[in-house]
């Protein structure tokens, strides 16, 4: 057997040895959730937190780009509130730029410790400048600095280079804790659909959808349960 061989051997093996979910998972009575998503994701998010689940504000950001083509990465939600989810990015970054040309996206949320996922699609909105420039400086020095670093998604010459540039970066953001980065950009993903799906041991899994009621034009949410 070559070594490539062993190799794809030995990682099925670990692949197929894992299991999910080795622990008790709560219930969920999906006739008891709210009527509309936002305060069912309020309290998952806060049973998340109680559970231990680390970095539950982690979330993964689909987009397309000008071909339509898939495009996916993790960063950290913001906030979730009446108007959406929000999070924020460079608008020159790949993600702006596909944000800009096609403002559709879907986010995904994955709390293992409860075997729970949440998933929400809808259009984007772009915030005003002033509660971009309020997200930015309500974070850490460290995310200002980030901020501050290159053109996201440009190529970098080196590790070299990024280091120079980041440490510069730093320097400044302590220096200026008001410093602008004229692109960073607060989105927020305002819901069509949002789903919450329950996991279960015995693959009895519960997906909740909620759907918004366009037809009648009130804004109100309809729900309905999917087979998993």
């Amino acid at each position: 057997m070559t070594d490539d061989a062993t190799s794809q051997r030995s990682f099925r093996d670990l692949l197929h040895a894992q299991r999910v979910w080795d622990t008790d998972l709560p219930a969920f009575d999906p006739e008891a959730a709210p009527p509309a998503p936002l305060a069912l994701f309020h309290a998952w998010f806060a049973e998340a937190v109680a559970a231990g689940q680390p970095e539950p504000h982690a979330m993964t950001l689909a987009t397309a780009d000008a071909e339509g083509l898939p495009d996916v990465r993790t960063l950290l939600l913001h906030d979730a509130d009446e108007r959406g989810w929000h999070f924020a990015s460079h608008a020159t970054s790949a993600k702006g730029r596909q944000l800009a040309a096609r403002p559709h996206a879907a986010l995904g949320f994955y709390w293992p410790a409860q075997g729970r996922q949440v998933r929400v699609r809808g259009p984007v909105v772009r915030c005003t400048p002033a509660e971009s420039h309020a997200d930015l400086h309500a974070r850490s020095t460290g995310a200002l600095a980030a901020a501050l670093t290159g053109a996201q998604s440009a190529v970098v010459g080196s590790v070299a280079e990024l280091h120079r540039t980041a440490d510069a970066a730093w320097d400044r953001a302590v220096a200026e804790p008001d410093a602008e980065a004229p692109t960073w950009t607060r989105y927020v993903v305002e819901p069509a659909e949002v789903e919450f799906f329950q996991g279960d041991a015995r693959r009895r899994h519960i997906r909740l959808r909620y759907r918004r009621d366009v037809g009648e034009g009130n804004g109100d949410w309809a729900r309905e349960l999917l087979w998993p």
